[in-house]
């Protein structure tokens, strides 16, 4: 596939993307965090299958796969971990807060 289709094709989907969260209630920005966290989860298991396939192959021209690839799998294991510590802090709020009692 020629990648300036790729590359297209990622930038219109980053602008759709931009466009519908930037509409979004705030009443609904802990389900879709959570929602996120999933597909977050996704793109880690493409980056990780991206650098095994570049590493299976060998060859010329594939290190930057690896590169690429393992640059993936730190970045989308950040998204996930924050994106997990962030929903959590939001679903506390919504906890009953504990009154204090006195003897």
């Amino acid at each position: 596939m020629n990648p300036v289709f790729l590359i297209l094709i990622f930038l219109v989907s980053s602008l759709l993307g931009y466009l519908i969260i930037k509409n979004v209630p705030s009443l609904l920005h802990t389900p879709l965090m959570t929602g996120m966290n999933a597909l977050a989860g996704i793109c880690l298991l493409g980056a990780v299958v991206t650098v095994g396939y570049s590493y299976q192959a060998g060859g010329n021209g594939l290190l930057i796969g690896q590169i690429l690839g393992g640059l993936g799998i730190v970045l989308a294991t950040v998204n996930v971990i924050a994106g997990f510590g962030v929903t959590h802090r939001m679903l506390k709020m919504f906890q009953p807060k504990k009154k204090n009692k006195k003897p």
